[in-house]
């Protein structure tokens, strides 16, 4: 089932975890309409605009987010959210891209290290109720903890 014109479900909920225990992590109605309207109004225009897009991590059901420690708040539960990156390209670059030129609910720079380009990667979500926060941040690590910043920081 293809989710745009260049992602598939099955590249949107392949998981290592999930093969390996067994787990279906296959979404069903609103989290599946979710991830259809993520990728139509995000992801393929990433893919657009920086040719190939590698998804690091997408839908994860309850059992899946169980089993890797997952925040049982994560959009990623609610087919809402990826995280990417477009080899070739710094996620700085391509998370201020998605800042200026999409819609999106929570866009987060994931513990990117300035002058090292494919560090960290980039977390997108969308909501398709049309209350979407535009929200930018950057998560890094301060003291040994994870730490989330207020815009994007290179």
């Amino acid at each position: 089932m293809r989710l745009s014109k260049n992602f598939t479900l099955a590249e949107f909920t392949k998981s290592q975890t999930a093969t390996r225990r067994g787990i279906d992590n296959t979404p069903q109605g609103e989290h599946l309409e979710a991830a259809k309207a993520l990728f139509e109004n995000v992801v393929q225009a990433v893919r657009e605009n920086f040719g190939v897009t590698v998804l690091n991590s997408g839908y994860r059901g309850p059992e899946l987010n169980e089993a890797v420690g997952g925040s049982s708040n994560s959009q990623h539960c609610k087919g809402e959210a990826v995280d990417l990156e477009c080899p070739g390209t710094s996620n700085y670059e391509v998370a201020k891209w998605i800042e200026d030129n999409l819609d999106y609910d929570q866009l987060i720079l994931e513990f990117y290290t300035p002058g090292i380009p494919d560090s960290g990667w980039v977390h997108v979500s969308y909501t398709a109720n049309g209350e979407n926060r535009k929200q930018s941040l950057t998560a890094m690590k301060e003291n040994g903890k994870t730490v989330y910043k207020t815009g994007l920081i290179e």
